[in-house]
């Protein structure tokens, strides 16, 4: 079969389009037919070894994936061969089969077609996680969402809308602005031409926003920490910017304001019967229309590198899927 391979920590470059043995599943394990795996950030991480895990070399990056079970091990049973899947391995998707832990595969709706379903959980599972379970944000109350046009940042716009929450979003251009109100936000900031702070305060009659989602980290961090109202929370979900920030204890402390890790998917391994009533609202909320992934762009193995190096460099707005098949 033909993967994206990693054969060291270093630049995406490196990454290569190779022929590689067809997995086996060993016990408690399922492969998979990749008919759409989808690119998020920390598939450039991991091949920089960045991230928090480091697979053991070689590999194949790519953290979700749908496709059709091709083979379980003989102690698995809640998935069968021909079963229609979305699977989040946490790497091995940009290839034409996945070795999956078992346990990693839930049922695509019948409602998806494989592409959406490939670019449906790290994004809204990241999100439903931090504004329900850790932010626990309220109807009514006020959403502040940095990064607003890439994958996490769209659904966190479209999953506070669903929980009633009003939207504002911040991004780097008009364009991506755009494509934030169309997912439902009802204010934007751009933030490449206005001060950040100065807009908030417009928009909130200087009470400040009660929550903000922030995957990108960098230098607007310690500014929309600061524009938070009395006891306001802010996620951390990622750092896309580049830049870890420093932030100052005593802005905690005024205020009362709460900084809070969102850290999806170990979350997902300690408490799993969490995972499971994020998929249920998270399936409702799309069967209902109030969610679905935005996938700009559709790649082969061949143009998968280099859409994680456009992701790295944050060149990337909505979902970009690769198809290993074509």
């Amino acid at each position: 079969m033909q993967a994206l391979m990693c054969h060291a920590w270093g630049p995406i470059d490196q990454l290569r389009v190779e022929e590689v043995a067809d997995p086996h599943p060993g016990p408690g394990q399922a492969v998979v037919d990749v008919h759409a795996a989808s690119v998020n950030f920390p598939d450039a991480l991991i091949v920089q070894g960045s991230y928090q895990v480091k697979p053991a070399l070689p590999f194949s990056p790519g953290a979700e994936l749908a496709g059709v079970v091709r083979e379980v091990a003989a102690d698995v049973t809640h998935v069968k061969p021909g079963d229609r899947v979305i699977a989040f391995p946490g790497y091995g998707a940009f290839a034409q089969r996945c070795l999956v832990e078992a346990a990693r595969l839930m049922p695509l709706p019948a409602e998806m077609d494989f592409d959406t379903g490939a670019s449906f959980m790290l994004t809204y599972g990241t999100s439903i996680h931090g504004l329900r379970t850790i932010g626990k944000l309220q109807a009514g109350e006020t959403l502040l969402v940095l990064g607003a046009a890439g994958g996490v940042g769209l659904a966190a716009i479209e999953i506070a809308r669903a929980m009633g929450a009003n939207v504002i979003a911040g991004a780097s251009s008009d364009q991506r602005l755009e494509l934030c109100r169309a997912h439902g936000a009802q204010t934007t900031i751009n933030y490449s031409t206005e001060d950040l702070r100065a807009r908030i305060d417009e928009l909130t009659a200087r009470r400040g926003v009660d929550m903000v989602y922030d995957p990108v980290g960098g230098s607007l961090a310690e500014t929309a920490l600061r524009a938070t109202a009395w006891r306001g929370r802010y996620l951390v979900v990622g750092f896309a910017a580049g830049e870890i920030p420093k932030i100052a204890l005593n802005l905690a402390l005024l205020r009362e304001r709460a900084i809070l890790g969102v850290f999806w998917g170990d979350a997902m391994r300690r408490e799993p019967a969490l995972l499971k009533n994020d998929i249920k609202t998270l399936v409702g909320w799309f069967q209902e229309g109030k969610i679905r992934p935005d996938i700009q762009e559709r790649v082969g193995l061949a143009g998968a590198a280099d859409a994680i190096a456009r992701m790295a460099n944050r060149q990337v707005i909505g979902k970009v899927v690769v198809l290993p098949q074509s």
